[in-house]
């Protein structure tokens, strides 16, 4: 019998908005989930606490906890500041030691990804990335985001990809609006296609911009841009556009027309066996993709041990 076997383990999805905390046995089996308001540092971690203290006591301690965090956050094992918040415009977190406040907190060994990562990780072993070995999840809401895996390993750097920050091309007809990004304004596609760019631009958010709205002609083509610079980068077989903005099911057919425009017949995705209708795709597990991935990061870590 594995030593595995019955373990339980937990799951801190850190949002920028919310925290979600979970235990369970792995996968999507939960035993026990909350969630509340990202506030302060010393508030939000104390609630953490707080919740592991209770599952502790109704089921048993957890081997190991998974953290997914917004961020920037310091990823890299080893590194002086790993776990800790980096530069964010969330200027009370930054610097918070959210690995090492969560390990207390919840009285296990813990590691940390980027929110996005971690939704990546539940996507391909649970959801719409299951099969392939090269793939990119993208969070399109407060902010955008995006886990990129290639050959079965996720992709990092000196520090984790920023593609919210990637500098596209800004349309004729959307000159008029200044772009909501605090460091590049206009000239980054989380400045101009995030939820909070779309309410900028539009005084609505994205669940209330009926689909024949033209802001979302706008979404698509900056949307395509991203795909554009990702397929001629990192090659993916499966893009999944996730988050709250892409819960508009109406999107994604104009993202793919953009994308095939963009392209100009560049990519022979016929040659490469690729149907563009299941290269971008919708997120499977939707908002339960980050709790489930950092369920399954805890499983490794427990198992690297």
């Amino acid at each position: 019998m594995s030593k595995f076997q019955n373990t339980l383990y937990g799951a801190v999805e850190a949002g920028g908005t919310k925290f979600v905390c979970a235990v369970g046995a792995g996968g999507d089996e939960l035993l026990t989930e909350t969630a509340f308001p990202t506030t302060t540092p010393e508030e939000t971690l104390a609630r953490v606490a707080d919740f592991f203290a209770d599952a502790r006591a109704r089921h048993g301690a957890v081997a190991a906890v998974g953290i997914g965090s917004f961020g920037p956050v310091h990823v890299r094992p080893g590194s002086p500041q790993y776990g800790r918040i980096a530069r964010t415009p969330k200027l009370r977190w930054e610097g918070a030691d959210m690995l090492g406040e969560i390990a207390r907190g919840a009285g296990a060994p813990a590691a940390i990804d980027t929110d996005v990562n971690i939704a990546l990780l539940g996507e391909v072993r649970h959801g719409a990335g299951v099969g392939f070995d090269d793939v990119v999840y993208v969070t399109v809401g407060t902010g955008i985001g995006a886990g990129l895996l290639a050959n079965g390993r996720t992709v990092y750097g000196f520090a984790h990809p920023e593609v919210g920050h990637m500098h596209v091309p800004k349309l004729a007809e959307d000159a008029a609006f200044a772009g909501i990004c605090a460091f590049h304004g206009d000239r980054c596609l989380e400045g101009l296609a995030s939820g909070p760019a779309l309410r900028a631009r539009w005084g609505i958010g994205a669940e209330n911009l009926p689909p024949e709205h033209p802001g979302w002609a706008l979404q698509a083509h900056y949307l395509a841009a991203l795909c554009v610079n990702l397929l001629v980068t990192t090659v993916p077989r499966r893009i999944i556009l996730g988050g709250g903005v892409m819960m508009q099911a109406h999107l994604f057919p104009r993202v793919r027309d953009s994308l095939r425009e963009l392209l100009n017949g560049y990519i022979d995705f016929t040659a490469n066996g690729i149907d563009l209708d299941e290269l971008v795709v919708p997120a499977q597990l939707g908002g339960r993709a980050g709790v489930i991935g950092a369920l399954e990061l805890a499983h490794d870590f427990a198992r690297s041990r």
